[in-house]
């Protein structure tokens, strides 16, 4: 041994030191990644938990989340300038460690927390979830991320736009190339339109809340919390920073809750759709989880109208029933299947069919669903959407209104499956939905309705309204 090595002094073994808000983000992840969890049916428990044991500040909460969501919303940008980073293909890395990693490069390229701060951790969370020996490797490998910021990695690891712009887009914007392709179909081609579309997926969305008519109104909602006007629904409004919509006693009592703007006008422009003879039968065909339905209860109740709420799934028929509860007007939740529904042919003056779909409308809200889905979900998806349009059209009666809508901007699930159905079924006509939603801008040709993140600041919710002639 070495003079040098005999003085060297022994260095003692230092246990990992648990960060809990690194801990909990990674134990997030993991949720998304082993269990096809959504990281908005995960992440509030474990919060709570978090607070309950006094772990946490609303500090703390708001650096776990954003942790949690810029990764999965980044991965695939994440994804390939890791891939630059290591000796082997990606594919071949434990996906805790590629976990580790992403939440890593998103503290290094997507926050302000100092690079310094941002390895060590990262690699401290690496040696209590992984051990030393791949706590190395993360170091290693995070060391070299570090080296650029995000413009300049970008730079080297996305193709050039003119040799292939879907793949060029599809790394910038961290989205896969097929949706890529089909949001630049949806949008009718240019650049600048797409470009802003996938930017508006990436950001974090507003948390709005929607005032039940005849149960809350909107300055009730103001006078409890920080909020700003919403910008189209009359009962819409927006939250400001830190706000905890599950602290306010309006929603507490269900007379308010968390909803979309795209969402409520979904249901206004359907309540408001021009009705001649009876309006007194109101139908929400696929009412899961309840938003929906319970605006739409309201604004039935406010005309004396009975609304029936059905959900296949009988977990989410509860929800329904939550929602509803403590509606003014009268009301029935059944759990039942809208394509061999229990009702009879011609029975409702309005319905509302918000079919299952892709969910591609509301990756700033759910944006692991971009990684999770497959072009060929489409082709499951399109025969239920078809058939839940065609019992609809069976159920409401001549004269009566249908909404046909989806959290989708995908033509196969939108404006194709009204086409196809209008065919088939006949005895039906569309109707120009743009003059129900006063005041929103940007609506297209027409007769239906296609609202976008980047232009009316909701989720890429469709609608088309049909009326039964025969």
């Amino acid at each position: 041994m070495s003079e040098q090595a005999r003085r060297r002094p022994h260095k003692p073994y230092r246990r990992p030191q648990k960060d809990p808000v690194r801990m909990l983000a990674f134990e997030a992840l993991r949720a998304v990644d082993e269990r096809d969890a959504y990281a908005n049916l995960v992440l509030p428990p474990l919060l709570r938990k978090a607070r309950e044991k006094g772990d946490f500040d609303g500090r703390d909460a708001a650096l776990a989340t954003e942790l949690v969501y810029g990764t999965l919303r980044r991965q695939g940008t994440y994804d390939a300038i890791i891939s630059a980073c290591v000796d082997r293909p990606l594919r071949e890395v434990d996906p805790p460690v590629l976990d580790v990693l992403s939440l890593g490069a998103h503290q290094l390229l997507g926050t302000r927390i100092p690079t310094h701060a941002a390895v060590s951790a990262s690699v401290e969370l690496a040696r209590v979830v992984l051990g030393d020996g791949r706590a190395k490797f993360v170091n290693a490998v995070l060391r070299k991320i570090s080296q650029q910021d995000l413009d300049a990695w970008v730079a080297q690891v996305a193709p050039p736009y003119d040799d292939d712009a879907e793949d060029h887009l599809a790394v910038v914007h961290s989205h896969p190339r097929w949706v890529v392709s089909a949001l630049w179909d949806s949008l009718g081609g240019g650049r600048a339109g797409i470009e802003d579309l996938l930017e508006a997926d990436n950001e974090r969305p507003e948390v709005t809340l929607v005032a039940r008519p005849g149960r809350s109104t909107t300055e009730e909602l103001a006078a409890a919390t920080e909020t700003l006007p919403g910008r189209w629904s009359p009962y819409a409004l927006r939250m400001t920073e830190g706000g905890e919509p599950g602290a306010i006693e309006a929603v507490k009592e269900g007379r308010a809750g968390v909803q979309d703007e795209g969402s409520q006008l979904v249901a206004i422009a359907l309540a408001n759709a021009p009705l001649e003879g009876s309006d007194t039968r109101w139908l929400d065909g696929c009412a899961g989880p309840g938003g929906k339905a319970a605006l739409l209860g309201a604004l039935a109740a406010e005309r004396g109208a009975f609304l029936l709420a059905s959900e296949k799934q009988q977990h989410r028929a509860r929800l329904v029933e939550r929602a509803l509860a403590g509606n003014p007007g009268p009301y029935q939740v059944i759990t039942a299947d809208g394509t061999r529904p229990p009702w009879r042919p011609g029975s409702f003056d309005r319905i509302l069919m918000d079919v299952p779909c892709s969910g591609l409308g509301a990756l700033r809200r759910r944006p692991e669903a971009r990684w999770r889905r497959r072009p060929e979900d489409l082709d499951g998806f399109a025969p239920l959407q078809r058939a839940l349009l065609t019992e609809a059209l069976s159920a409401v009666r001549v004269g009566g209104v249908v909404g046909y809508a989806t959290c989708s901007p995908h033509l196969a699930e939108t404006r194709v499956v009204v086409d196809d159905v209008l065919k088939k079924v006949g005895g039906a006509e569309l109707i120009d939905a743009r003059p129900l939603l006063p005041g929103v801008p940007a609506l297209g040709d027409g007769p239906d309705v296609q609202l976008w993140p980047h232009l009316h600041g909701t989720d890429a919710m469709y609608l088309a309204l049909l009326r039964r002639t025969a």
